[in-house]
């Protein structure tokens, strides 16, 4: 098997060496090597090439596939094969770091995918020729990382004007916790200063000659984060995500290679630079699903610093320590990692929650509350939910949503089959007349989304200066930064927004927080509904009253939900943990494997000719299958598996055996569309 292969060149030489070109003197013929080579980019397994140079595992290549150039890295020397090779073109001076190559091999076996595709997500380390020829007279060949550091420049890496933020008892306390443990968890409540036991602990990794990560689940959080760096950084700080400009990414690398960036903070692409020398990273808002991959392979950033970071995993170039923190932790992270609670706010603030049980909409409580802010010369967040491809039937009069009878998820609406389905375990009615708890016969399922929502508020309130901030609003980073700017200094007074409202932002006039449509989000089809419903409400709430008073008003008939946790975020992870105990995680772990193809019928006998294959595999649990949430995108018919077991051996065989017949499998899913 992959896996197997794998394994034994995680040992391989973690050096780079100038290729030797070796003649055999009495036939002056070329000796021949042969390697197997990972195509970047494609999902092919490694192929076979030779050259008359000798290359070191993991360098990057020029081949040719197909009479077309490509990238690709050397995966490990081969013996001779029986069939005819093509040469290797080029070879390039440049490597997948040790970090990179372990991130790699991870990616493939454990999420089930082509070296290729995973090798695609890495940003190999250049290697000059000046480094490259003073290796070659060093008696001693030194690692990758002693390298970088030695050709690395003096550098300045705090800016000796500004001092490093002072902690507080509390937060102190935090700080020595976290750095007497290589995986720890701040719990800390929004505005509790979780971002300047960050900064003390990226400024001790600095100090100590090492690299420091500071992942973000959305770009959205860069800007304000990136000038709270500098200021005590400098020109060491390196910003990294999808919206830079390639002339930027190109000025980067080189400044990161180079030594002169030693801190990089970003978006979840940012834990594939070449990092040579990690000492620390910090995974901020841990608990994102941001930071889930929803295309192949389909990773988990968190996790993937988990496995860097974890004890078996140091070696003599990999001794980094990481830092989880959110106000609202995951279930899995409570659970599984050591935790210190940070709890109050670093600013004198006070918030009051109030509750608005009327329908989806602006109501009459909310209006009256945005007047009175506007008086105030203050400003709002309006939250609005992203929506789901599939509604919930929900009760007009009392909210009540209807529940699978066999699985603890709401029933999702398909109008074209004019029935209720569960989404787990394929359990699907007719959809019914009147509400089972109250008798009432007025169902709906209405729809408002984020444009909608600006223009009533603009009607409303005509005298209001009133923005978007979504997706399809910020497409860009100057975007971005122009809109938080123009918000920041009072421009704006109202801003209306999906979950990027609740990425961590901080808006030190925000006097009122509008929460809508969380009843939706709390009986979605997901085992983790409750917690990412209650751990949204509070993260928009922290947006508000940041530096004083603040209202928060949750739209929602279930108050009694919100209550107890309101003031009490752990007491409901222990709640919520003795709930899924032991049929959901951390308890077990789950896959999802998603058929698609062009013909139902197709579909259905590949579906039917997996389940009978994993039901051939020990410890491995077969939770349900059938047509998906979502039937068909694109033309193309999709039908799940999902799978269940106790340890993720199963349930990687399983995926394995799916990805040869094209199916896509996502070990740990957090979609179930």
């Amino acid at each position: 098997m992959m896996t197997k292969k794998i394994q034994k060149v995680a040992n391989a030489p973690q050096t780079y060496t100038k290729p030797r070109v070796l003649a055999n003197a009495s036939t002056n013929a070329f000796f021949m090597y042969y390697y197997e080579v990972i195509i970047n980019g494609k999902n092919l397994a490694p192929l076979t090439y030779h050259s008359n140079a000798q290359i070191p595992n993991f360098n990057a290549v020029k081949i040719s596939l197909r009479n077309k150039e490509s990238l690709g890295f050397i995966l490990r020397e081969v013996t001779k094969p029986s069939f005819k090779t093509e040469q290797i073109l080029e070879i390039l001076p440049s490597f997948l770091t040790p970090i990179q190559q372990r991130l790699l091999l991870f990616i493939a076996s454990y999420y089930t995918c082509s070296l290729g595709l995973a090798s695609a997500l890495f940003e190999p380390m250049q290697q000059s020729q000046n480094t490259i020829k003073s290796q070659e007279n060093q008696n001693a060949i030194k690692s990758q990382n002693q390298l970088i550091c030695q050709n690395a420049p003096e550098i300045e890496i705090l800016n000796k004007n500004i001092a490093l933020p002072k902690l507080s008892q509390l937060q102190s306390q935090a700080y020595e916790f976290c750095q007497k443990r290589d995986i720890s968890l701040i719990f800390g409540d929004t505005g509790s200063g979780k971002s300047e036991i960050y900064i003390s602990a990226i400024a001790n990794t600095l100090k100590n000659g090492h690299q420091a990560l500071l992942l973000m689940p959305e770009i959205a959080l860069t800007p304000q984060m990136q000038k709270r760096l500098e200021r005590y950084f400098g020109d060491s700080v390196g910003v990294w995500h999808s919206k830079i400009t390639p002339a930027k990414k190109r000025k980067l690398l080189a400044d990161f290679i180079s030594g002169k960036v030693r801190l990089i903070s970003g978006a979840r692409s940012a834990l594939f630079l070449p990092f040579s020398d990690l000492g620390l990273i910090v995974v901020d808002e841990e608990h994102d699903q941001s930071y889930k991959s929803s295309v192949t392979p389909a990773y988990n950033t968190r996790d993937l610093a988990v496995f860097l970071c974890a004890p078996k995993q140091k070696t003599d170039f990999l001794k980094p320590k990481l830092i989880l923190g959110s106000a609202t932790p995951s279930a899995t992270s409570y659970h599984k990692y050591e935790h210190f609670r940070l709890k109050g706010t670093y600013f004198n603030s006070q918030k009051s929650f109030l509750f608005d049980p009327s329908n989806l909409g602006l109501s009459k409580m909310i209006i009256s509350h945005l007047q009175e802010i506007l008086e105030q010369k203050k400003q709002a967040v309006v939250f609005l939910p992203t929506r789901a491809n599939f509604k919930l039937l929900k009760c007009q009069e009392c909210a009540q949503s209807f529940t699978c009878p066999f699985c603890s998820v709401a029933l999702s609406l398909h109008k074209k089959q004019n029935a209720l389905k569960c989404h787990y375990c394929g359990f699907i009615c007719p959809i019914p007349q009147a509400c089972e708890k109250c008798g009432n016969n007025l169902l709906e399922a209405s729809k408002i989304g984020t444009s909608e929502l600006k223009l009533m508020l603009e009607k409303t309130l005509p005298n209001a200066v009133i923005a978007k901030f979504d997706r399809d609003e910020i497409t860009t980073a100057k975007k971005l930064e122009s809109l938080l700017k123009n918000f920041n200094d009072q421009k704006i007074d109202i801003l209306v927004g999906t979950q990027m409202l609740s990425k961590g932002h901080d808006y030190h006039n925000v006097a009122l927080a509008v929460i809508m449509g969380l009843d939706e989000h709390l009986f979605h089809c997901d085992f983790r509904a409750r917690e990412k419903t209650l751990a949204l409400a509070l993260q928009i709430a922290g947006r508000a009253g940041r530096a004083s008073e603040g209202k928060i008003i949750i739209q929602s008939k279930f108050s009694s939900f919100f209550y107890p946790y309101l003031n009490d975020f752990e007491e409901f992870l222990k709640d919520e943990l003795a709930q899924r105990n032991p049929l959901y995680p951390p308890f077990s772990r789950l896959a999802r494997i998603i058929i698609s193809t062009d013909n139902q019928s197709k579909n259905e006998i590949l579906q039917n000719k997996l389940v009978l294959e994993f039901q051939n595999i020990a410890d491995l649990e077969i939770i349900g299958y059938g047509k998906a949430a979502i039937e068909q995108i694109a033309n193309m018919h999709r039908n799940y598996i999902l799978l269940r077991a106790q340890n993720p051996a199963p349930l990687i065989k399983a995926c394995q055996i799916a990805q040869n017949t094209g199916a896509w499998p996502d070990i740990d899913p957090f979609s179930f569309s």
